[in-house]
């Protein structure tokens, strides 16, 4: 029998309900792999007896006839999620020791579709970052090495770094992760691996650490786009602690899953190729635009004129609301006092966050506080969200002429751990093709498509209308499909 531990989603939940291995083996076999990769910092905690317990439980399960969607399935948790009885760091030393008292809606719903946890994984802390190296529990090691003898640790992407190293190393199956400006989809185009960041609302922010509030949004990634569909069935629906939660129906985005693409227009839009684009990255998309031609998709060209201002715009709104959102670390109710001998409360206060935040995470609540001040809120903050707007009705034209985006994911392959670290900037800039549709709400997918000439990994974006999962998960299958991305990340660990 395959090695449990390579199996897809799908095939451990087939095989599990076909009586081929039982839930124990699975979740015996990807704990004992979770303990021997420790020197890739993908957990924060790890929680083996969670996923044996759910195994346990599936087993009876299936012994009685009453199996649930994920039976038999152990995946791994993004730190930013609450879970109840579990450390919830997200990977700041501000949260550090916080261990909840409830659940997060996504969470619970893994949970009661019957899936176990394996662990909490390492992330950028607060979600700021595009490297995983702002953690406070230190940076995440991607599994892929460069080839030529090229040994420099790797990053595995963020924020959800630890989520797309996990599931590249065959740490677990599937993982949650979180994207506000490309966190799911960048790590998983450097990981060799899936992520879709669904439509704004779709899945419940309820007992999600907050960065942007207008932002964040949860999604599943796994080792292929079947699996995605699988996990965000399960992770979706309408949440009444949440206000901004899409009361609609969940639909049933596995069985739609077709790779038959004709009737479709796939868009191209004129702005993504940028300058300085190495030359592998728009060979990739060529290659991408003629898989979707093959699966019967007609090809059109667009514009989105205000993609120019997406990332500064970004860079405004996403830390403004952090300023706010992070207020409430004070020292006074959870999580680090630190409190200074003869101290009052402005100084613990300061002493706290002082001690507690990391450098990304101070360079953006400096930020925010600043564009949100009296003398600067209209000059900034005001003309941002007017920004935002304008990109939001760039994609409403593209969608009058075209049902889909397709572009790469990110501007280059996996970086060496420390080449970006001192230049904000050129890490930002590893947003440029993510944070539009994030700005815009937009559901949006990277699926692997090659290897550079390194032998790592890239990604190609697929863009969607808003509600439009389905359709941004078939051309990722139908990409998927032509390209035959096998390639896995040596074992080095």
């Amino acid at each position: 029998m395959t090695e449990l531990t390579n199996l897809t989603i799908a095939q451990i939940r087939d095989g599990f309900r076909a009586g081929d291995f039982s839930a124990r083996d699975v979740a015996e076999g990807f704990n004992a792999n979770v303990a021997a990769a420790k020197l890739l910092n993908a957990f924060i905690v790890e929680t083996p007896d969670h996923a044996l317990a759910a195994a346990d439980a599936a087993d009876k399960d299936r012994a009685a006839g009453t199996l649930k969607p994920l039976s038999g399935v152990p995946i791994g948790m993004k730190d930013l999620f609450a879970t109840k009885g579990v450390q919830t760091t997200a990977a700041s030393h501000i949260l550090e020791g916080f261990v909840p008292e409830y659940e997060s809606s996504v969470s619970q719903k893994l949970w009661d579709a019957g899936a176990g946890m394996l662990g909490k994984l390492n992330m950028d802390q607060f979600a700021m970052g595009s490297s995983n190296e702002t953690s406070y529990f230190g940076n995440v090691i991607s599994p892929w090495r460069r080839g030529g003898g090229d040994n420099a640790p790797l990053t595995p992407g963020g924020s959800s770094g630890g989520s797309a190293a996990a599931i590249a190393a065959h740490l677990c199956p599937g993982a949650t992760g979180t994207d506000t400006g490309g966190s799911i989809r960048q790590p998983a185009s450097f990981a060799g691996i899936a992520g879709i960041k669904p439509t704004y609302g779709r899945c419940s922010r309820w007992g999600i650490v907050a960065f942007a509030s207008s932002l964040d949004q949860a999604g599943p990634m796994a080792r292929d786009v079947q699996d995605c569909a699988i996990l965000l069935e399960n992770m979706a629906g309408f949440d009444p602690k949440d206000s901004t939660s899409l009361n609609m129906p969940v639909p049933q985005w596995e069985a739609g899953l077709s790779a038959d693409l004709k009737g479709k227009r796939i868009g191209i839009p004129k702005e993504y190729r940028v300058d300085g684009m190495p030359a592998e990255i728009d060979a990739l998309w060529e290659q991408g635009i003629a898989w979707l031609k093959d699966a019967g998709a007609e090809i059109v060209s667009v514009s989105l004129p205000h993609t120019k201002y997406a990332l500064p715009a970004y860079y405004i709104v996403a830390p403004a609301e952090a300023s706010s959102n992070l207020a409430r670390y004070d020292g006074v109710r959870y999580g680090l006092r630190d409190l200074p001998d003869g101290a009052g409360l402005q100084d613990m206060y300061a002493a706290t966050r002082a001690a507690g935040f990391g450098a990304e995470v101070k360079r953006r609540i400096m930020i925010g506080t600043y564009v949100l001040s009296a003398g600067f809120y209209d000059a900034y903050y005001t003309q941002a969200q007017k920004v935002r707007t304008l990109i939001a009705r760039d994609f409403d034209a593209a969608w009058e002429s075209c049902d889909l985006l397709l572009t790469p994911t990110a501007p280059s392959a996996a970086f060496a751990l420390g080449e970006k670290s001192d230049d904000p900037l050129a890490m930002y800039l590893n947003d440029v093709f993510t944070v539009p549709t994030s700005l815009a709400g937009l559901p949006a997918m990277s699926v692997p498509g090659g290897l550079d000439a390194g032998g790592l990994p890239l990604g190609l974006q697929i863009i969607g209308k808003a509600f439009d999962e389905q359709g941004v998960l078939n051309a990722g299958l139908a990409i998927e499909q032509r390209a035959g991305f096998a390639a896995r990340a040596e074992k080095w660990w």
